[in-house]
């Protein structure tokens, strides 16, 4: 399922993941900037969170291009990329979650590529692709040190649903890394009543 939408002089296009995935996963910077870590507050806007700042480092979490392999032309669950002016520069991996929802396994953009409208494409075909299956809405996972994650799931209509403190204590004990876990739904109320 082909997603095109133009921003600014730019094309974004999507689709389902070729043979070229392994490559582009290779090729691509997914690191970002730390500066701080925040502290959740529900109900209240991401800008406005406590932020405990720390001296600036590049993070990236490693992407392995064979681990999402089984995802692609499942039957629950697909990986698509992105392509700004031609060029792969994204992508997002969804599947059926084993409680209904649609589940972000794993969204990124090529550094040089941010800003363009990219991951907010992905997001909207994941959104695309949840509500085909007929599932209530879509939720993912990012961390308390990717201010730039939170703020666009944010603006893209995600709520804060949990937070998980001990996450990543098993990889590092002294870790101030939270799992934030966000949740866009398709209706206002659990039960489908409204949409």
């Amino acid at each position: 399922m082909p997603s095109t939408v133009n921003v600014g002089k730019s094309r974004v296009q999507v689709r389902v993941a070729d043979a070229g995935f392994a490559a582009y996963i290779n090729g691509s910077d997914f690191s970002f900037q730390v500066d701080a870590y925040a502290e959740v507050a529900h109900g209240v806007a991401v800008t406005d969170w406590p932020l405990c700042r720390i001296a600036s480092y590049r993070k990236c979490y490693g992407i392995d291009p064979e681990e999402f392999s089984s995802y692609r032309n499942a039957p629950d669950s697909e990986v698509f990329m992105a392509y700004l002016d031609g060029q792969a520069v994204g992508h997002v991996v969804v599947s059926t979650n084993w409680n209904g929802y649609g589940h972000i396994d794993e969204l990124a953009v090529h550094a040089p590529a941010r800003g363009h409208g990219v991951a907010r494409t992905l997001l909207e075909v994941a959104q695309f692709w949840s509500r085909r299956k007929g599932l209530p809405g879509v939720m993912l996972e990012t961390q308390n040190n990717n201010l730039g994650a939170c703020r666009l799931y944010e603006r893209c209509g995600y709520v804060v649903g949990g937070v998980d403190r001990l996450r990543y204590r098993g990889i590092d004990p002294q870790t101030r890394e939270v799992a934030i876990f966000w949740y866009l739904l398709f209706a206002e109320d659990p039960a489908g009543n409204a949409s």
